[in-house]
């Protein structure tokens, strides 16, 4: 199992301690110190199913000061951000068996 994440991110923390519990191999990345290519954020965000915009943090300054509420962007602009401001993206990402869940996720429904 992959744990993309932020160690100083609450919710990362504390998936990554529910997944530690239930005696998972994890292999932990900061996506914030090794960023990820536009090819493989590509193939994570294929592999959860969703859009890419499905997977902005609104919360992030980036978001407000991009104005991409109203700002509206193609995917490939969407995922171009992503690569250059990595809070933008929701965290932590986890990658089980080629699915990727992100965000809040109860850990115990991943294996």
């Amino acid at each position: 199992m992959k744990i993309f994440h932020k160690p100083a991110c609450i919710t990362c923390k504390k998936t990554i301690s529910e997944i530690e519990r239930m005696n998972v191999d994890i292999e932990k990345r900061d996506f914030f110190k090794d960023p990820f290519s536009e090819t493989e954020l590509k193939k994570i965000i294929k592999m959860t199913d969703k859009k890419p915009s499905e997977l902005l943090r609104k919360r992030d300054k980036m978001y407000k000061e991009l104005d991409l509420e109203n700002n509206k962007k193609t995917d490939a602009q969407i995922i171009k951000l992503m690569v250059k401001y990595p809070g933008l993206i929701l965290r932590p990402i986890i990658i089980s068996k080629n699915k990727a869940y992100v965000g809040k996720v109860d850990a115990a429904k991943i294996k």
